[in-house]
């Protein structure tokens, strides 16, 4: 029973940190187009670095149980997230579907390492779940930022696409 745990605890540990390298690409291509919008952009930085301190300890748990992640899952993720920062690139609300989109995503996330926490601790894998707990409460509280900037961030959009339609005329 307590290999099939392990196994349980590995999976959730390569699915997790699938899901760290597909958040870093979609945070990472939208960073660079946000400089109408520098709390958002200061908050998917500081996020980017929490993110790979996030994916390091994962693979330093994995390498500890003489695993590694998963590159077949992480290459379709990555193309995924990659077609989901993508994906909003030419619509002229692409802010506040990145925003909609980046609130769902840490809530995703927040699952996931709360069902990681769960697997692992019946998994008797407790040595190394105080990691992710903290990244749990990053998680959250880049959740928490996230739903904070939804009010200004749309009122700038606003502001900026009037302000546009003022100039075009």
């Amino acid at each position: 029973m307590a290999s099939d745990a392990r196994d349980l605890y590995v999976t959730a540990l390569k699915n997790t940190h699938a899901l760290e390298m597909q958040a870093l690409q979609i945070m990472e291509r939208q960073v660079e187009r946000l400089k109408n919008y520098p709390e958002m952009e200061d908050a998917l930085r500081r996020h980017i670095q929490e993110t790979h301190g996030q994916r390091d300890r994962l693979e330093e748990v994995l390498q500890s149980l003489g695993d590694a992640p998963s590159t077949l899952k992480e290459g379709f993720l990555g193309f995924v997230g990659n077609m989901m920062a993508l994906g909003h690139t030419p619509a002229q609300d692409e802010i506040l579907k990145n925003t909609y989109a980046n609130h769902a995503f840490e809530n995703f996330e927040i699952a996931a390492y709360q069902s990681l926490l769960a697997i692992g601790d019946a998994a008797g894998q407790g040595a190394s779940l105080s990691g992710f707990r903290q990244s749990l409460q990053e998680e959250e509280a880049m959740a928490q930022r996230v739903r904070d900037l939804i009010d200004p961030t749309t009122r700038r959009y606003v502001e900026l696409t009037l302000a546009g339609e003022r100039a075009d005329r």
